[in-house]
């Protein structure tokens, strides 16, 4: 499902009730303030490529005024013409919260200079090449340009904060809000604080990614890969180990993830999956399949055996919830999701 392209969808009415069921539960991951109620607090996106054009739309949509500056001239003159292709096709699938696409595209404007850019900003989205180098730069005049009140916040996704706020003034208002691409599309955004990021710079962050509709994943310090990487991380790691041992092929692995793991995975993560997985909970799943993850396990290096604290840890996580409740949603969206797949082949 490409959510820039229109819905194909025949006008047939279990299709087309399978359409507003799906595009229902997006709307329920991306949440629109209502229309009519305004937000305060301009927002300035530097670097107008694909995710400074994604960042923009999804402030934007928030009733968000964003004011957008790339380096280059041309890029920015090509980021308008994006975006506004953009907003027609999330207006098409009513993704706007109610706003016509013009509507939004009048929210961004686009500043020459970066002083421009930056006044009276509240939050800052960085969107530069993954370069220490040039971050580092471009967070020096950020610090100095902006107001002090501002957080500035980076969309990389490899560097970690300290590799380019390390002796800034404003050190302790910068840190990284990595999404994934695009977050206009994907609400998941990693949270990840430097060694000198203030916690009222997280909570300002945390707050604000909520607002506008995304979901904030938040590390309690700096580490390589963050979360979402370390996660895919591991399980690219165990793709190519069981393609090059010749256990299975790309295609198979391939599969076994999109036509099987994913498809829980798109309403669910994994500690919920396995809560829904034994009919006693996380626990019961740990007693009866925690010894086959051991030996499954057990040529990795430094594996967290499932037990004692950590363990505690994960199963107060998932107690108190209505895990038959859960099952049954977990089970109509899957039929949901495969009546689509088997309805939708494009």
């Amino acid at each position: 499902m490409n959510g820039a392209e229109p819905c194909q969808c025949p006008l047939q009415n279990p299709t087309l009730d399978l359409c507003k069921r799906l595009l229902d539960a997006l709307r329920k991951k991306i949440r629109f303030r209502p229309a009519g109620e305004t937000m305060s607090g301009k927002i300035a996106v530097v670097g107008a490529g694909l995710i400074g054009q994604a960042w923009a739309i999804a402030f934007a949509r928030a009733n968000h005024p964003v004011s957008l500056h790339d380096h280059d001239p041309a890029a920015a003159r090509a980021a308008k013409d994006a975006i506004a292709e953009k907003c027609r096709a999330l207006a098409a699938r009513d993704l706007l919260g109610g706003q016509s696409s013009d509507d939004l595209c009048a929210r961004i404007s686009h500043a020459e200079t970066l002083h421009e850019t930056v006044a009276d900003a509240i939050h800052i989205q960085e969107n530069t090449p993954e370069d220490a180098t040039i971050k580092a730069g471009v967070f020096a005049q950020l610090d100095a340009l902006s107001s002090p009140g501002a957080v500035i916040a980076s969309s990389s996704s490899a560097l970690l904060p300290s590799q380019f706020t390390r002796g800034l003034d404003g050190a302790d208002r910068c840190l990284i809000a990595h999404p994934l691409n695009p977050p206009h599309l994907i609400p998941a955004v990693e949270i990840v604080p430097g060694p000198a990021t203030s916690r009222e710079t997280v909570s300002r962050t945390v707050e604000l990614m909520r607002d506008i509709g995304q979901s904030p994943v938040t590390t309690t310090r700096e580490v390589e890969g963050f979360i979402m990487n370390r996660l895919q991380g591991a399980l690219l790691d165990e793709a190519f180990s069981l393609v090059d041992k010749g256990l299975a092929s790309v295609e198979d692995i391939d599969t076994a993830v999109r036509d099987g793991l994913a498809r829980r995975w798109v309403f669910m993560g994994p500690f919920q999956t396995i809560d829904l997985n034994a009919p006693g909970g996380v626990s019961d799943f740990i007693d009866r399949y925690g010894p086959a993850y051991d030996h499954i396990g057990a040529e990795r290096p430094n594996r967290a055996r499932w037990e004692g604290r950590l363990r505690e840890t994960v199963t107060a996580a998932c107690a108190g919830r209505d895990r038959a409740a859960l099952s049954n949603q977990r089970d109509d969206r899957l039929a949901a999701l495969a009546q689509f797949l088997t309805t939708r082949k494009d």
